[in-house]
């Protein structure tokens, strides 16, 4: 079975590769990705929440592919900002705002709060192209994973991508990014999420 990731995150792709196996043949999946598409259409991530973006991505990926589509949207929830910076986690500093950027501005809106409580959260949807076997009233399936965690005053760690230098998930004292990728694959919101869409794939 082909399996299309929708997205050109290079990060998103080695991780989720990772999970699934690291040969990418684990439950008899092919894998694939927007590198393998180069004119895939770019999805605007417009959605209220996670589970939306994912939906859309997926839906007009698997249209464009002709196959069963992967796609996740992720944010992290900072209590003491409401849950900001959430949807709009990558786009919270800017459209062009590099890792970096977004940590800082984090750090910055933290300045002075004593709480730091945060979670990750994932949506993955999986989508099949629309077919004969693939009714498009039940072409979609969503399912949601959460880590619990806090936010420290300063990056650590150089594995990872986005946020994961300043989230400490629950149970450890090292951050996303020190823990390294076979500790984060297991434990993450987007591992969790992924285990419960292999059940529908």
């Amino acid at each position: 079975m082909k399996l299309v990731l929708a997205t050109r995150n290079l990060g998103k792709v080695k991780e989720l590769t990772a999970m699934l196996s690291p040969d990418g043949q684990r439950h008899n999946i092919q894998l694939l990705s927007l590198q393998d598409f180069p004119d895939a259409p770019e999805v605007v991530e417009d959605g209220e929440t996670y589970q939306e973006n994912a939906a859309k991505k997926a839906v007009v990926i698997a249209d464009y592919t002709g196959l069963r589509t992967l796609a996740d949207d992720a944010g992290i929830e900072v209590d003491a900002l409401d849950g900001a910076p959430g949807v709009h986690s990558k786009r919270w500093a800017g459209d062009d705002a590099t890792d970096a950027i977004r940590v800082q501005k984090l750090l910055e809106a933290l300045e002075g709060k004593t709480n730091r409580t945060a979670r990750f959260v994932a949506a993955i949807a999986i989508v099949e192209p629309i077919g004969v076997e693939n009714p498009s009233c039940n072409r979609v399936q969503v399912v949601v994973g959460k880590c619990e965690g806090h936010i420290t005053h300063a990056p650590a760690g150089d594995s990872g991508f986005g946020y994961d230098p300043i989230f400490v998930p629950v149970g450890y004292e090292k951050t996303f990014a020190e823990l390294g990728d076979a500790i984060k694959n297991r434990i993450s919101h987007r591992s969790e999420a992924l285990r419960l869409a292999l059940k529908l794939l």
